[in-house]
């Protein structure tokens, strides 16, 4: 075997000792983002985030539909957004988008509030059904054994 030979085998067997060590690595790696990518937070996350997306369209129709109607009529439809202090011919300061948004902040705020208040009182009051028949503790059914004894 001459000396190229010698190392081309060399350097194939180092590069084998390397593509095993990132073999596992990349193992390792995928290993554990398929743990993580599987557990259940990361779905629930990701349901989360779905549901949430589905419930602003809610939340922004409540807002835009029904509330912002009724504001309009108390206001005279009047646009917050009009409002502005010129600064000079090119330039203005147009504090009344600044209005706007923190209206509609207050609102869709006041709304998803609303909401996720009526929503925790039907669980509450649904997890008050499931609890009414409690289960005896352990000494509570010691207690009663020991009565029926004692009867006998």
């Amino acid at each position: 075997m001459s000396d190229d030979d010698n190392k081309k085998s060399n350097n194939t067997e180092s590069k084998n000792d390397d593509d095993i060590v990132e073999e596992k690595v990349t193992k390792g790696l995928v290993g554990e983002f398929k743990e993580f990518a599987v557990r259940g937070n990361v779905v629930d996350m990701g349901v989360g985030v779905v549901i949430g997306i589905a419930f602003s369209a809610i939340i922004n129709s409540v807002v835009g539909d029904i509330i912002m109607p009724i504001i309009g009529f108390f206001t005279d439809n009047y646009n917050f957004t009009d409002l502005e202090i010129k600064l000079n011919e090119n330039n203005s300061l147009t504090y009344g988008n600044l209005i706007q948004a923190v209206i509609n902040f207050a609102l869709i705020a006041l709304v998803l509030f609303i909401i996720i208040k009526i929503f925790n009182k039907l669980r509450k009051e649904k997890k008050e059904d499931k609890e009414e028949d409690p289960k005896p503790t352990e000494l509570d059914v010691l207690t009663e054994i020991r009565d029926l004894i004692k009867d006998k």
